[in-house]
Formats: C-alpha cells, sequence, structure tokens
C-alpha cells in the first residue's frame, strides 16, 4: 500500500465536448494519473458484431460502475489497480490490463463521472466540460474515423440516434454537480488555470506554478 493519499479530479461532459484534451492537459500539468470511464464498458464479445454495432454504449447501464467505483476507491485509499483496456474497434475488453499506481493526483474522465452519487463523492474538483452538439459531431466523426476503425456515415447516424439523446438525458443534467463549469471551446490554457485554482483552494497545495 502507497502513502499517497490522492486527490481526485473529476472531468464530465458531452462526447467529444474536449474532456479528454483538458484531462491529458491537466494530468501532464500536475504529473497525475489519468483515469479514463472508457476503459469501463462491459465486453461484448458474446454478441453478434452486428449486434454490437447497435449497441448503445451512450447510458451508465453500458459501463461497469461497480469496478470503476472499487478502483476509484482503491486508488483514493492509496492502493494501485489494474484497469481494463477495452477494444472500441471490437466492442470487446481485452485480456490486457494496465497497472495504475497512486499518485497525489488522479484525474477521472467520462461521460458519466458526475452522474453517480457514489463516484461523484469521491472527487475533490469536479469540472463538466460543455459544448454544443454540431460541434461536438464535428469533433466525433475526427475522432471516431481516424482512432476508432469507424465510417463517417455510422457516426452521424450513431449521434443522431443515441449519442445526442442520451447526453440531454444522463451527461448534461449532471452540469448541476459540477465545481466549475467551462466552454469546451476555450482555449485549453484558460480551462486548465481554472481548474488548477479550484484545487489549489481545495487541496491544500500549490499547483499554478507547476
Amino acid at each position: 500500500m502507497s502513502e499517497v493519499k490522492p486527490y481526485l479530479i473529476g472531468v464530465a461532459g458531452p462526447s467529444c465536448a474536449g474532456k479528454t484534451e483538458l484531462s491529458r492537459a491537466l494530468a501532464k500539468r500536475l504529473d497525475a494519473v489519468l483515469l479514463p470511464l472508457d476503459a469501463y464498458y462491459f465486453d461484448l464479445s458474446d454478441r453478434p458484431i452486428e449486434e454490437r454495432a447497435r449497441f448503445n454504449f451512450d447510458v451508465p447501464a453500458a459501463l461497469d460502475h461497480d469496478i470503476f467505483f472499487d478502483h476509484l476507491q482503491a486508488l483514493r485509499e492509496g492502493h494501485g489497480i489494474d484497469r481494463p483496456v477495452y477494444d472500441f474497434a471490437t466492442h470487446t475488453r481485452t485480456t490486457r490490463t494496465e497497472r495504475i499506481e497512486p499518485q497525489q493526483f488522479v484525474v477521472v474522465e467520462g461521460l458519466f463521472v458526475l452522474g453517480w452519487q457514489d463516484v461523484r463523492g469521491l472527487m475533490g474538483t469536479k469540472v463538466f466540460v460543455d459544448l454544443d452538439d454540431p460541434a461536438c459531431l464535428e469533433r466525433r466523426i475526427y475522432r471516431d474515423v481516424r482512432e476508432r476503425g469507424r465510417t463517417a456515415d455510422s457516426v452521424v447516424q450513431q449521434f443522431t440516434e443515441t449519442v445526442a439523446p442520451m447526453a440531454n438525458l444522463y451527461v448534461r443534467p449532471t452540469r448541476e454537480f459540477a465545481d466549475i463549469v467551462v466552454p469546451g471551446d476555450n482555449p485549453l490554457a484558460t480551462s486548465v488555470a481554472t481548474v488548477l485554482g479550484h484545487v489549489e483552494r481545495h487541496a491544500g497545495v500549490s499547483v499554478l506554478t507547476r
């Protein structure tokens, strides 16, 4: 068991609003662990490929909340974890895991990070990144075609049928739980400074000069 008891920073918001970019920048600035909620999607290897493609990934039930919460608790208490590795091209959880050891700061990023009360309660700083649907869709097409082996048409269809409606139902309402709301098209340096200001005030350590 490590003597480090991390301070957790939760970053939520709609798909492709800018959560990952902000989270990576915060992790780099703070020399922090980055824990993506996306790694905790349930394994769909027992389903036909066609059915996997039609699966609704934009509801909380698509993710393994129990393991995610257990891992967050373990990190917060100073224990290392073996987080899952998810393959978005095949919608399956691989047999590999990634070892993560606790650091002074852990940045936790994902759609529903502020949606689950127990998860939300572990966060020292809660951030919501907001952006309108047209801008999110443009970014999602670019990301999923380049990084996840998707076609542009399939991305648009999925966004229209599930991503945007589920964001309005499950994700955008969690904005009310955030300590800080930052626009997804803000200059990155501005958003980072805003979040670090809150962290410094509540973690009791100097981070703005790092």
